[in-house]
């Protein structure tokens, strides 16, 4: 798993193609609802950091909701990041999102740049969660408000039955049909599978420095909204 998290870019560029139709198709497009209740968590920003901005779903409907006047993304795919800018354009936000290449774990801002910062499914796909946690919290002003949107672990038994059995077989099939790459699709089944969620992620951003840390799980448990303040 550490290696492949290595090559998250080279991954990202394969899928990229397709990665938000299968998104909208295999989540029913509920995945645009959880992006629209992920930024309704958010205080205005005038400065906003999006980490693994990828195709820039959400920093697009962080414009929409008027939730900042500038937004840098920064992502370690460069076909992913060239969809997104296709989309910003295309939304009339060009002047406003602006997109740099390079890992989240060794960003080059300054010290206490941002005033927000976000990360939408991004997380659990850096070699170093705790690393990754540490790098938002030196970049962020004091103050500042972190929101994350993570899949995470239904508890249900019966939505956890139907949740592995999509990931681990619905989930793979339909990448390779579409996208020719199952081992992609393989790869984020495991990623989402093995990685924190829950009252551990909170320990795990508690531990970062973040204050008042608060989670709220969606569509039984599926995937979670996490907000902290540094």
């Amino acid at each position: 798993m550490l290696e492949e998290k290595k090559t998250i870019g080279t991954l990202f560029d394969g899928i990229a193609g397709t990665y938000d139709m299968l998104n909208h198709l295999l989540s029913l497009n509920i995945d645009k609802s959880w992006r629209r209740k992920t930024v309704q968590k958010l205080t205005p920003a005038s400065n906003l950091l999006d980490v693994a901005i990828g195709t820039a779903d959400l920093s697009i409907e962080i414009m929409r909701q008027r939730k900042s006047i500038n937004i840098q993304g920064i992502d370690v795919s460069r076909e992913m990041m060239r969809i997104g800018q296709e989309k910003v354009c295309k939304a009339g936000f060009a002047d406003s999102i602006h997109f740099d290449y390079g890992s989240a774990l060794e960003m080059p801002y300054a010290d206490n740049s941002f005033d927000a910062l976000t990360c939408a499914y991004g997380l659990r796909n850096f070699p170093d969660a705790d690393k990754g946690l540490a790098e938002f919290y030196r970049v962020m002003q004091p103050g500042a408000q972190l929101v994350i949107l993570e899949f995470s672990y239904p508890e249900n038994c019966i939505i956890r039955f139907g949740y592995d059995l999509f990931f681990t077989h619905v989930l793979p099939f339909v990448g390779r049909i579409f996208s020719h790459d199952k081992s992609a699709y393989t790869y984020l089944n495991r990623s989402v599978k093995e990685f924190m969620w829950g009252e551990e992620m909170v320990s795990h951003i508690k531990d970062a420095g973040f204050k008042n840390v608060h989670f709220q799980p969606l569509t039984f448990g599926i995937t979670t909204i996490y907000t902290a303040t540094k």
